[in-house]
């Protein structure tokens, strides 16, 4: 009895073994993660001075400020003054300023289909108070010739709420500072700036605009040099929060066994909104809801997603979040998400949310060779009337295991990019991975989408069930050979 105790442990003990070391040979077929950072800027020498070969014949800056941040867009007819072909042209912004740009992009005005101009943050002096954005024409601008250009760009945490601090229902202000000159490295011969706002309760402002509505209009001027500023502000009601994700992480997971699209976003959110004067109060908060009137606190997010979406599932810190409605049909489908409290000014708010789709929505497989293509919007986000700004955004593809010769194509400016192997339940090598790294995103990402294209060879799809299958028979085969040995001790003849 006693030896076969033993001979039943020693089985037991080499059995063991044999699966340590099949799911060691497993593991160890990984590969190293493979990165290519890319450079946000580049750095002149300390002495820079933009050229002036340009000049500014008619230019018209509109500024955006119906949401919680700040959007600009400047129309401006450019001369070439020099006599050669030149295709460098600079926009100065503040240092403070500039830490903050996000969507900086610049096309021709008069050919708005063509792509984006090639455009690059450039660096000559860490202390200096005017940094500069270098924008390449596609076409060298001819001597005396002329090109129309839009420029586009948002910049967040610009604008201040006034007072600091208010009463639970009182109205919120925010005070919004520039120049009324249009910020230029060149000379400008005629100008003038557009603000548009979301209400007409203005209180204050400087200057002498011109008014009419929500709009006002300051010029227009004539010639100003390179460089000019002329500081004005104004102060207009906001009563709506002023939403901000300091850190927002993505994750899009492509199952092609399952055919099965998975969305998780996860959320650092606070409202950058005027602060409570007082402690809040819920039996106030609880009284005024049954009309709904405006405040500056958070009350819901609504997130539309992509129809035929599925299961969705809302969680936070203490766990699942029940205040939520879906919403599904052939037409639409809708999410809207009550988090535990209203989130006021200086409040934080951390969730994650996700749900399911259908791959075949979203990926195309091309007639020849092993390619994939997929289109996936670069975000999904809330889709709020007082705007959403993203100050860090890291999205990963997740892609299939064995994908290879991965290229993309962002909508977004990035500020670094990477291919790297994620590990999950029962992978062998791991499944390639792609990440995206952007700052200063603002809500209008939502309508563009990201393309991602991959091979995906006949024999990768079948790379897992075939090394489990491999793996479990090597120990069962192990097991077996081990337990054909006669580890007895013989009796003595």
């Amino acid at each position: 009895m006693a030896r076969d105790l033993r001979r039943l442990s020693i089985m037991r003990l080499f059995t063991i073994a044999a699966a340590c070391l099949a799911l060691f040979c497993i593991a160890c077929g990984a590969e190293p993660n493979l990165t290519t950072p890319l450079s946000s800027h580049q750095i002149l020498p300390d002495n820079f001075k933009p050229p002036q070969v340009f000049k500014n014949i008619n230019l018209l800056r509109n500024i955006n400020l119906e949401k919680g941040y700040v959007k600009e867009t400047v129309n401006v007819i450019i001369e070439n003054t020099d006599t050669n072909a030149q295709d460098t042209y600079f926009i100065p912004f503040k240092a403070e300023a500039i830490a903050n740009l996000g969507g900086l992009e610049v096309r021709d005005k008069k050919d708005p289909e063509k792509p984006a101009f090639v455009s690059e943050v450039v660096e000559y002096d860490p202390y200096s108070p005017t940094q500069f954005h270098r924008v390449t024409l596609p076409t060298p601008l001819a001597p005396s010739a002329q090109q129309t250009l839009s420029i586009n760009y948002h910049i967040l945490s610009a604008l201040t709420p006034l007072p600091a601090t208010i009463n639970q229902q009182d109205k919120q202000y925010l005070v919004h500072t520039f120049s009324t000159y249009s910020p230029s490295a060149y000379v400008t011969e005629k100008q003038k700036t557009k603000i548009k706002f979301q209400t007409t309760n203005i209180p204050d402002h400087t200057g002498d605009p011109e008014r009419q509505g929500t709009t006002f209009t300051y010029g227009p001027y004539g010639s100003t040099p390179a460089g000019a500023e002329q500081e004005a502000s104004v102060r207009y009601e906001f009563t709506k929060p002023v939403i901000h994700v300091t850190l927002l992480e993505r994750d899009i997971e492509i199952s092609q066994w399952g055919g099965n699209l998975a969305t998780e976003e996860r959320y650092w959110l606070t409202n950058k909104g005027a602060h409570l004067t007082n402690q809040f109060s819920r039996v106030e908060w609880a009284r005024t809801q049954h009309y709904s009137p405006p405040t500056s606190a958070l009350r819901e997010l609504n997130i539309p997603l992509q129809v035929g979406s599925l299961d969705p599932y809302f969680t936070d810190d203490i766990g699942n979040v029940s205040t939520s409605r879906f919403r599904s049909n052939l037409r639409e489908a809708n999410l809207v998400l009550k988090p535990r409290y209203p989130v006021f000014g200086g409040w934080k708010y951390s969730f994650r949310v996700g749900w399911s789709a259908n791959l075949k929505s979203f990926l195309r497989t091309l007639q020849t060779g092993d390619g994939q293509v997929l289109k996936v919007p670069f975000l999904e986000g809330p889709k709020m009337g007082e705007g959403i700004s993203y100050e860090k955004v890291d999205l990963r593809v997740i892609l299939p295991e064995g994908a290879t010769n991965v290229k993309y194509q962002s909508p977004v400016p990035l500020v670094a990019s990477e291919v790297s192997l994620h590990k999950t339940f029962m992978d062998t090598l791991g499944r390639t991975t792609l990440k995206l790294t952007a700052m200063n995103v603002v809500d209008e990402a939502r309508d563009k989408d990201l393309i991602v294209t991959y091979d995906y060879p006949f024999i990768a799809a079948y790379r897992k069930p075939i090394t489990i299958f491999a793996g479990v028979m090597a120990v069962f085969v192990t097991a077996w050979g081990i337990g054909r040995l006669d580890v007895s001790i013989a009796k003595p003849s």
